[in-house]
């Protein structure tokens, strides 16, 4: 019964992000079509943006057109493609396109160093039309040929098809973590299954996640029973492999790779232990128990001499055992962790728990699907431990994302004001992500950036360029509080451009500026390698979730994981404080 009640659950949450995926593609057709279509393709990404940042699944709002008009972005037109999606399972003016668009061409459109013009010309001289004949076209070196194809953007080309594989053979950690979670609940759900764990890079939140992998513990007389429910699983495309006491599945949902393994009670601690550590850190370990005299492998620790078991049943015992702190999950990369852990000095790490306020969203104002009125309400029902949330809409260079020009500003303040005052607190807090311009310059000025809570700078454009000194310029204007996204990456889509991380970190500590962790799934910026060493030297470190939609204001947990795979107290991250110590950094760096 409880199977059936999940599969149901599957079913109706997949509504949106197949709706979503399908006007996207719809906007990309029309971006093939050509220029006169510039306004169908700003709808159906409209479209698409809103239903992703649906928190219920569109289906609850689809009682008649009129209903679901109400949704931003959704119009009379589009509301009926929505009706006839959820009674038929299709948009017959998508199958229509497909017609004037090859399908094949519609992905490589997504990809950095592509686009509808780039696309089309090489479908129309070279007869491409699928991922495939472009890879062979280039390779084979039939693009030289072609009249504006130099070198560099070939190469561009390139290494946006690397990065595109790349990540279709890899899942983003937070949807990892949705299909991990969901999966580890129906195995939990199995009988005979006494308690199981997520293990490998997933529990470890490393960025990107290569299959999923699940310890589990149960009597051995249930064991064939238990591997024969977990293959039969709903939403198994394949069985990879079935044995005693491990499984593989292939799941319909992208394609993902899950393992099962299952182990006796007191082998669970050291079978999640050597299925979470990296390879390296595992080894070191390892190496480290053997000059103790003991020998650590997935079912134990055991005496070298004797081979007598010593602990294994839990992690905490291990840790025990060898005179260490527990070494949390995120830190097992073998950077350092386990000398620390044996001087009893690991950092204690930031909680999801300790952050008080979100320090970049996007409403209405700008390119996000959410009135502010929406954000506050929603937020403080649903993250009570929240203080204040930073709406930080965009400032006017970006104009393909709505940006704000500063009369605009002046009426978002007002609104801000007002919601404040209805709230009897000062909760919504004035915000903004300002435009680096090529020059290192703000394309706001400082007599309006002053009237700002928070000043978030971020560069948006010259991605290809060496951008230091860029972001060194942003630092040194004393109201920049923070630096967004500083990478400027796009995981599997866009390459960080270069940056001087030594010099970046340096002039933070000088101009006394904080860095974001951007939550962003296809971000996570900056990295964790990099907000370790910034968090060492003395930056202090800001995450946001950069919504845009209601439902991703849970990518707050994504940046916490950035914070604690980088080593971060809750001391090193901004707004786990009250906004007066906000306020007292603002000011500080303001007097510099």
């Amino acid at each position: 019964m409880a199977t059936t009640t999940t599969t149901k659950k599957r079913l109706e949450t997949g509504h949106n992000a197949e709706l979503a995926g399908i006007f996207h593609q719809m906007a990309s057709c029309y971006r093939y079509l050509g220029a006169k279509q510039r306004f169908r393709v700003i709808a159906y990404d409209n479209a698409s943006r809103t239903l992703n940042g649906l928190k219920d699944d569109i289906s609850t709002y689809a009682a008649d057109v009129k209903t679901l008009d109400k949704l931003h972005g959704v119009g009379e037109s589009i509301a009926s493609k929505i009706l006839e999606y959820l009674q038929t399972g299709h948009v017959a003016t998508f199958e229509q396109l497909k017609h004037r668009v090859p399908p094949g061409l519609l992905p490589l459109m997504d990809i950095n160093g592509f686009g509808p013009a780039t696309v089309k010309t090489l479908h129309r001289k070279l007869g491409i039309s699928n991922q495939e004949e472009m890879i062979s076209a280039i390779e084979s070196g039939r693009l030289e040929r072609l009249k504006g194809f130099g070198p560099k953007r070939i190469d561009n080309m390139r290494k946006g098809l690397k990065l595109f594989a790349g990540q279709h053979a890899r899942m983003l950690l937070w949807e990892a973590m949705h299909i991990g979670n969901a999966i580890l609940k129906e195995v939990l759900a199995i009988p005979g299954i006494k308690k199981a764990g997520l293990a490998g890079s997933l529990r470890r939140r490393k960025e990107t996640i290569g299959d999923i992998d699940i310890v589990a513990t149960a009597g051995k007389k249930d064991w064939k029973k238990i591997i024969g429910q977990f293959i039969s699983l709903p939403g198994v495309e394949r069985v990879l492999a079935g044995g005693e006491t491990k499984a593989s599945i292939l799941l319909e949902r992208n394609k993902a790779q899950v393992d099962l393994r299952l182990v006796t009670d007191r082998e669970y601690g050291s079978a999640l232990l050597y299925f979470t550590g990296c390879r390296e850190h595992n080894i070191a370990l390892r190496t480290w128990a053997k000059g103790q005299g003991w020998k650590l492998n997935e079912y134990g620790v055991f005496d070298a001499e004797t081979d007598k078991w010593l602990a294994g049943a839990t992690e905490e015992e291990i840790y025990q055992l060898f005179g260490m702190h527990f070494i949390p999950p995120e830190l097992r990369e073998e950077r350092g962790e386990i000398d620390m852990a044996r001087k009893g000095l690991l950092p204690r790490l930031i909680e999801t728990k300790d952050i008080r306020g979100d320090m970049h969203v996007h409403s209405t104002w700008s390119d996000g699907t959410a009135e502010i009125s929406e954000i506050a309400e929603y937020i403080r029902k649903s993250y009570p431990g929240y203080e204040y949330v930073v709406i930080t809409d965009h400032s006017p260079s970006q104009r393909v994302a709505r940006g704000l020009t500063p009369q605009e500003f002046g009426r978002q303040f007002a609104e801000i004001d007002k919601l404040n005052a209805k709230l009897g607190l000062p909760f919504v807090r004035r915000g903004v992500e300002v435009d680096i311009l090529p020059d290192g310059s703000l394309d706001l000025s400082d007599h309006l950036l002053q009237q700002f809570d928070w000043v978030l700078a971020s560069v948006h454009s010259n991605l290809n360029q060496d951008n230091t000194d860029r972001l060194l310029k942003a630092c040194e204007n004393p109201l920049v509080c923070c630096i967004g996204h500083p990478s400027g990456r796009l995981i599997g889509k866009r390459e960080s451009y270069p940056v001087d991380w030594e010099k970046l970190i340096a002039g933070a500590v000088r101009t006394g500026t904080a860095l974001e962790i951007n939550s962003q799934p296809e971000r996570l910026d900056i990295p964790d390698v990099v907000a370790k060493e910034a968090a060492a030297k003395g930056v202090m470190l800001a995450i946001g979730t950069d919504s845009h939609a209601i439902n991703q204001f849970d990518f707050m947990t994504m940046g916490v994981s950035v914070a604690r795979r980088g080593w971060c107290t809750k001391e090193n991250i901004l707004n786990t404080f009250p906004w007066k110590e906000i306020e007292r950094f603002r000011s500080s760096k303001r007097s510099r």
